[in-house]
C-alpha cells in the first residue's frame, strides 16, 4: 500500500477508542475516530478509509448492521472487537461480511499486528502482475480478472469480498491441488494457527453460497473433508 493507511476505528467506548489510536498511529497509521455507526457509515461513504475496526455492541445501530451496510457497497477489510468470545459470536460476525474478529479484552499489539496482516494483503493482491503472467483465470465458466478483480461465472458477475476474492484466486491459480484450511489462513490472512480453521471454513461457506447461485448442479470449490478445499479442473456436475 502507497503512502500512510487510513484506519476508520469504531466504538462506542471513548477510552478504548483513544488507546487503539494511540498504538495505530506509534505504528505510522492514520486514524479516524467514530462513536456510533452513523458516523462510521458517513466516514467510508466520504471514501478514504483503508480499514475499519468496528465494535459488535454499540448503542443505536450495533456493529453487525454497520458491516451489512458497508458491505452493501464497499469491500473495505473489516475487523470486529467484542466482548462476546462464543465461537458461534465469530462465526456470525464472520458471516455478517467481516475479515476478522478479535475479542475483548485484547491485546493491542496483536490488533497492530492484525491490522497490518490485512493492510499487507490487501497491498499484495491489487499490484499489477508482472508483464509475463497471465492477467486472466478461467476454470470451468468462472473467469478471473485479476487487474480489475472481478469475477464473472458463466458471464454474471459475482460480487466477492476481498477476503472471498482472494480465497477463490488462491484456489483457482492452483486447481486439483488441495489447500487445507491452516494453509489457506496463512497464505491469505497472513497468520499462523489452528484457530484460522472456522474462519476458513465460515468464508468458503459464504463464497460457496455465492458461487452456487450461478453454478447450477457444479460445485466449484470442492470440500475434501478432513483435508482441504481446492478447485477441481473440467469437474462435471455429480461426478
Amino acid at each position: 500500500m502507497n503512502g500512510q493507511a487510513t484506519i476508520l476505528i469504531v466504538d462506542d467506548d471513548d477510552d478504548i477508542r483513544r488507546m487503539i489510536a494511540v498504538y495505530l498511529q506509534q505504528a505510522g497509521m492514520a486514524t479516524v475516530l467514530a462513536e456510533d455507526g452513523l458516523t462510521a457509515l458517513k466516514h467510508v461513504a466520504r471514501g478514504g478509509i483503508d480499514l475499519v475496526i468496528l465494535d459488535v455492541m454499540m448503542k443505536g445501530i450495533d456493529g453487525i448492521e454497520v458491516c451489512r451496510r458497508i458491505r452493501e457497497t464497499s469491500y473495505v477489510p473489516l475487523l470486529f472487537l467484542s466482548a462476546k468470545s462464543a465461537e458461534w459470536d465469530k462465526v456470525h460476525g464472520l458471516a455478517t461480511g467481516a475479515d476478522d474478529y478479535l475479542s475483548k479484552p485484547f491485546s493491542p499489539i496483536e490488533l497492530v499486528a492484525r491490522v497490518n496482516a490485512h493492510l499487507r494483503r490487501v497491498s499484495y493482491m491489487g499490484r499489477t502482475p508482472d508483464v509475463t503472467s497471465t492477467n486472466r483465470i478461467v476454470r470451468n465458466g468462472l473467469e478471473i480478472d485479476l487487474l480489475s478483480r472481478t469475477v464473472f461465472l458463466f458471464g454474471k458477475e459475482i460480487r466477492l469480498t476481498k477476503t472471498e476474492y482472494d480465497i477463490l484466486v488462491l484456489l483457482a491459480q492452483h486447481p486439483n491441488r488441495v489447500f487445507p484450511s491452516e494453509e489457506i489462513f496463512e497464505r491469505v490472512w497472513g497468520e499462523r494457527g489452528m484457530e484460522g480453521n472456522n474462519t476458513v471454513m465460515v468464508h468458503i461457506s459464504r463464497l460457496r453460497e455465492k458461487l452456487g447461485k450461478h453454478a447450477g448442479e457444479l460445485d466449484l470449490i470442492v470440500n475434501m473433508w478432513g483435508v482441504g478445499y481446492k478447485i477441481q479442473e473440467n469437474r462435471i456436475p455429480g461426478n
